[in-house]
């Protein structure tokens, strides 16, 4: 039979290797300070330095320690997911690998998961050490995605320092670049007791940003709208473009009608009239008809087809520990 731990602690990661022992020395020094059993499971997305080299060294010394190597970098989403579906922990604990998140967190975010009740508990950090070209774009992006969400009280949904129960993790999907938007994916799968936690946020140490770039912010935002669209009309698409179609198609046909009612009108009454070829109301007509109808087919095979993709998660893993 399988072995209960107490938490699995999952860092995605690429190019960390300076970051990694120290991270991995203050993570165990945590588990060990409130005799937590525990896993910390390393994904290397595709890392060029020595990354791997490091998390292969730190598994000979500590048998808590696994890795996934990801034979190119896919992104942090991918690497999350897969960290997910390795995990064996009571609760699973997510950060950063770039010593910005503070394992000392760990035992109060865990308290909260199981004494409080809690399905996902993210972390807010209040006071950033980041540079205005991100913060002032990153209040604009979480004010967005709280309206969009219904979470009304997370302040920092892409904040990489989290806790959730293992059955959350266990029944979501993160791909592509949903990781900003877990808290939205726990809630449409059910999870809704969703708490936020201020946590002290730290200056980079070493290097600089390796998951992100001017681009997530527009990014962010696509994201966001599809996840949307998919929460609302993911499972009934027939729903929007079947009736934006049906009522398109409506108009156009009796845009139609009237045109042609006027034509035969002056037809029957012996007057003069253009063709009704000559009406530009005759092509917006038809223009909205044959929309229409476009609309209705994309919705009909909407229906027949499976937003889940074959083969959406499935990433090429070169070696695992």
């Amino acid at each position: 039979m399988e072995q209960i731990i107490d938490i699995s602690v999952v860092v995605p990661l690429y190019n960390e290797e300076e970051s990694l022992p120290e991270l991995h020395a203050w993570i165990v020094r945590v588990m060990k300070a409130n005799n937590f059993s525990y896993e910390i499971i390393f994904v290397n997305d595709g890392s060029t330095d020595s990354s791997w080299q490091v998390i292969e060294e730190l598994s000979k010394t500590d048998p808590a320690v696994h890795g996934i190597k990801f034979r190119r970098n896919y992104g942090k989403s991918p690497a999350l997911h897969c960290g997910f579906q390795a995990s064996k922990g009571r609760v699973v604990i997510t950060m950063d690998a770039d010593l910005q998140d503070s394992p000392d967190e760990i035992p109060e975010l865990y308290r909260m998961i199981v004494e409080d009740g809690y399905d996902l508990v993210s972390g807010y950090k209040q006071k950033r050490y980041d540079p205005l070209s991100k913060t002032i774009p990153t209040k604009l992006f979480n004010a967005t995605a709280r309206k969009v969400s219904g979470i009304h009280n997370l302040h920092d949904f892409n904040c990489g320092l989290k806790a959730y129960r293992s059955e959350v993790v266990k029944n979501i999907e993160v791909y592509g670049e949903m990781h900003r938007y877990v808290p939205y994916l726990a809630k449409n799968a059910g999870f809704d007791k969703i708490a936020e936690k201020v946590v002290h946020h730290q200056a980079r140490k070493f290097g600089k940003t390796k998951f992100g770039g001017l681009n997530r912010f527009v990014n962010g935002y696509l994201d966001l709208l599809s996840l949307w669209f998919i929460a609302v009309f993911g499972r009934k698409p027939m729903h929007v473009f079947g009736f934006l179609g049906t009522i398109m198609f409506f108009l156009g046909f009796v845009a139609i009608l009237i045109v042609g009612g006027i034509k035969l009108t002056a037809i029957i009454q012996g007057v003069p009239a253009p063709l009704v070829t000559d009406s530009p109301y005759f092509y917006i007509a038809l223009t909205m008809m044959v929309l229409g109808t476009q609309l209705f087919l994309a919705g009909f095979l909407g229906e027949l087809i499976s937003r889940n993709a074959a083969g959406r998660n499935h990433y090429q893993i070169e070696k695992t520990i």
